[in-house]
């Protein structure tokens, strides 16, 4: 434990969230797309605050920041991002960016410490342009290809328009120097309400899902409403209404413990009511953290496909389009975590899975990585309700410190 001069500062982090939510509010939450003036604002914002924790840093070509130390010994690099999603939460995000920032303000500038905590915003986590690009582009998994193809869901405007826009084309990026980091912490809200259920005050995160996406479209004919017979009709939408209740219907004797999916989007072409619709899409999303039931769904999906090829007038074709690998935490990490809690929140804490991805599935890939929860109100979360007790925030943040300072001096 440490004296009184390098402990966390409650009313200092949550001024910085409060700071960070006035760039974009929307009501009790923000709306902070990638790349919008608020987005932009609040990394700049950060920037400027690195040098409290004697780091610096800007932001790089596709939009990350990196706060970065001289301090000699070993290196932890902690953070989240800064963008939400549209008309969403204030905490989504920020939450892990402003507990990286503390940590290494108290950290940092502690003689008794040994080596520092460097501070990462990630770009994009959210995915207006694409899943993770700035935690992928650090790692190397972004080609300049990638990034010429990519487009905002919002507005279809290019990133490379955004980039330009923002003042940041021809940056560098940043990328991963490999060994200069002991791993990577991320603090986030739950998103889901099993701590606040169960009176608890910190999630030690054990693994993070894989999400698998998929477009499934449907075939039919176009025809007019008033004149076509119901039972000659090859109504594309109707075949789609159906997968969707069947998938809901056959899911469940073939999924994990865990295992859930979501019918995200149903577009129907052309969309009019006088007219039946001659093509449908849904995109389909599911979770798990264990691919090998992935991969049974999947083959379910397939399978249903075909029957709906057999015995109905339309034709359906399943398309993969994301695929994201589940990644295990690592243990000395949830170690940490958990005697951090076991100091400063009574051991109220509880190991559990992340069913949303998070940046630190992607730093997984090249380093030991960590996730720390704290409670969310009600399970609220991607909505601009999500909310999280001062209390249970000043608490997370303790605890996280006190954990990034357990993995340095080890």
């Amino acid at each position: 434990m440490t004296d009184n001069s390098s402990r966390v500062d409650g009313a200092r982090v949550l001024a910085d969230l409060h700071a960070l939510r006035a760039m974009g509010t929307y009501k009790t939450g923000v709306h902070k797309p990638t790349f919008s003036e608020p987005h932009l604002r609040s990394l700049q914002w950060l920037v400027q605050r690195l040098p409290e924790a004697d780091l610096a840093g800007e932001i790089d070509g596709i939009g990350n920041v990196l706060g970065t130390s001289t301090k000699p010994g070993p290196k932890l690099l902690a953070g989240s991002h800064l963008e939400s999603q549209n008309h969403a939460g204030w905490l989504d995000g920020p939450l892990g960016v402003v507990y990286a920032l503390e940590a290494a303000r108290v950290i940092n500038r502690d003689p008794n410490m040994n080596g520092a905590v460097e501070v990462a915003s990630w770009c994009d986590e959210e995915g207006h342009f694409g899943h993770f690009l700035g935690s992928r582009s650090y790692v190397g998994g972004v080609t300049e290809a990638g990034i010429d193809e990519a487009r905002d869901r919002n507005n279809d405007r290019s990133m490379r328009d955004a980039l330009r826009e923002a003042g940041l084309a021809g940056r560098a990026r940043a990328r991963c120097e490999h060994g200069r980091h002991i791993g990577y912490l991320e603090a986030h809200i739950e998103q889901g309400e099993a701590l606040e259920s169960s009176g608890l005050k910190i999630g030690v995160v054990t693994s993070i899902v894989g999400i698998w996406q998929y477009r499934i479209t449907f075939a039919g004919e176009q025809n007019h409403a008033g004149t076509t017979r119901m039972a000659i009709r090859r109504d594309a939408g109707l075949a789609l209404a159906r997968f969707c209740v069947d998938i809901d219907d056959r899911f469940p004797t073939a999924c994990g413990p865990r295992t859930v999916w979501t019918t995200g989007r149903i577009t129907l072409d052309p969309g009019a009511p006088s007219i039946i619709p001659g093509s449908a899409e849904m995109l389909f999303q599911i979770r798990d953290d264990d691919p090998s039931v992935i991969a049974r769904l999947e083959a379910l999906l397939h399978s249903m496909a075909a029957e709906v090829d057999n015995q109905s007038r339309c034709s359906v074709a399943v398309e993969r389009i994301r695929t994201g690998a589940p990644a295990l935490m690592d243990v000395s990490f949830q170690q940490a975590i958990e005697q951090a809690s076991a100091a400063l929140a009574g051991g109220k804490s509880l190991r559990m899975p992340s069913g949303a991805g998070h940046d630190a599935q992607i730093l997984a890939t090249v380093m030991p990585a960590g996730m720390l929860f704290v409670p969310s109100i009600g399970g609220i979360s991607h909505h601009w309700t999500e909310n999280t007790a001062d209390a249970d925030i000043v608490t997370g943040a303790e605890v996280f410190a006190e954990a990034c300072r357990k993995l340095l001096a080890r």
